[in-house]
């Protein structure tokens, strides 16, 4: 399995170097994508996720890791979910079997 993740800003990268190998063991390979920030990512999400649509891997899961900030976590998450969403992107929120998602969506508090 291999799991994209991205990630708003180089410090949520940083900490994800360290600590994602020993979570994830060898079997699973990992990326980090850094964006400029929360509204860089928020902005380029859409395309992004279209984009791995497009060529998706059945083993390929993606994370999109964004701080909550002073944002109502309800909204925030409901905004995500949308996106992967209308990218026609499963998201484990949405997924009636759990272990059948493509997104998973998850904030910094």
């Amino acid at each position: 399995m291999h799991v994209e993740f991205l990630v708003e800003e180089a410090s949520s990268q940083v900490a994800l170097d360290l600590i994602l190998p020993k979570i994830l063991g060898e079997e699973v390979t990992f990326k980090i994508h850094c964006f400029r920030g929360k509204q860089s990512l928020l902005s380029k999400l859409p395309g992004r996720l279209k984009g791995y649509k497009a060529w998706l891997p059945e083993d390929l899961r993606i994370v999109v890791l964004i701080d909550r900030d002073n944002e109502d976590c309800i909204e925030l998450k409901q905004k995500l979910e949308q996106i992967a969403s209308d990218a026609g992107l499963l998201t484990k929120t949405a997924a009636k079997i759990p272990q059948d998602f493509q997104v998973l969506n998850r904030l910094a508090i």
